[in-house]
């Protein structure tokens, strides 16, 4: 990757960690390991970059760090010799990275067992798509290399069919609505993505109202694509953002994080080729905030 320095005058570490999608503890130690030139030389991370500057960052950087296995109590939805399905609490990562190597999903399941796919690396093991921190709800594992293979082209070909529940703000006048918006990186926070129109992605949301409350509007939503935060991203497209979201929406929220919720999950078995259906409750943080709007309606 080449970054063209064209307006900023930040320490090296400040300015590439806005430009790119890594930490600035780990640009350090790539700085450190002479991963990043600076017009073919090395920097120290505190080198204050300067117009027409040319960045390189090698690929291929790992950060070596062991993953270790950690007892975690694990809500499991459905096991055989070949697949796992999880219901992942608010709060929970998927899987280790970008400093955060402990107490993640990953961790959790590599001490439930030993039978994981290894096709995505050792940071990784039997992760075959991820849901967001502070989204709960179904997630899918691979227990083989066989299967995780199969698993893969099912999501590529748009063969897991999976639906969400969100509660959103305000009261969304629609009872169904297509949302096809493209998704890209945020240009001007790079953490962020955004509907945008260069280089972005094709991103399809179905919704479906289920209820409405005072100041909010419950649905159902289904993916097309599975872009980065794509249905966070939509519905704060279209103005109606998912209630607590500490990202995308702009009142303060709670440490639960978003009100969104993997409910239901829909897939050939990768070996066996059942039809293979899951359903998972809302979290009780989640649930009893509804009962409350219920409540409040009668």
């Amino acid at each position: 990757m080449k970054i063209e320095v064209k307006g900023n005058t930040e320490r090296l570490d400040k300015f590439l960690a806005l430009e790119t999608n890594y930490s600035r503890a780990l640009l350090v130690k790539m700085l450190q390991d002479e991963y990043i030139l600076v017009n073919d030389k090395t920097e120290k991370a505190s080198y204050k970059v300067k117009v027409g500057d040319i960045i390189q960052i090698k690929d291929g950087y790992v950060e070596k760090k062991d993953i270790i296995s950690t007892p975690m109590e694990l809500s499991i939805v459905y096991e055989d010799e070949d697949i796992l399905v999880v219901n992942k609490p608010s709060g929970v990562v998927v899987h280790p990275g970008s400093g955060n190597y402990d107490n993640t999903l990953v961790n959790g399941l590599m001490d439930y067992t030993k039978h994981l796919s290894d096709l995505n690396g050792e940071e990784r093991p039997g992760i075959v798509h991820r849901i967001d921190k502070d989204t709960s709800g179904l997630l899918l594992v691979a227990k083989n290399n066989k299967t995780h293979q199969i698993l893969t082209e099912y999501f590529k070909h748009k063969e897991v069919k999976r639906e969400y529940i969100a509660l959103l703000c305000g009261n969304f006048p629609h009872d169904t609505a297509l949302i096809d918006a493209p998704i890209g990186r945020d240009p001007k926070e790079r953490k962020k993505m955004a509907v945008i129109a260069t280089n972005a992605k094709e991103a399809i949301t179905h919704l479906k109202v289920i209820k409405r409350y005072k100041n909010y509007t419950l649905v159902r939503l289904r993916l097309e694509t599975g872009r980065t935060h794509q249905i966070r991203v939509h519905m704060q497209y279209i103005g109606y953002p998912v209630y607590n979201d500490p990202v995308y929406n702009t009142k303060k929220s709670t440490d639960f994080g978003q009100f969104l919720h993997s409910a239901t999950m829909d897939f050939l078995h990768p070996i066996t080729k059942k039809e293979m259906h899951f359903e998972c409750p809302l979290p009780d943080y989640f649930q009893t905030f509804i009962d409350s709007l219920e409540t409040n309606q009668k």
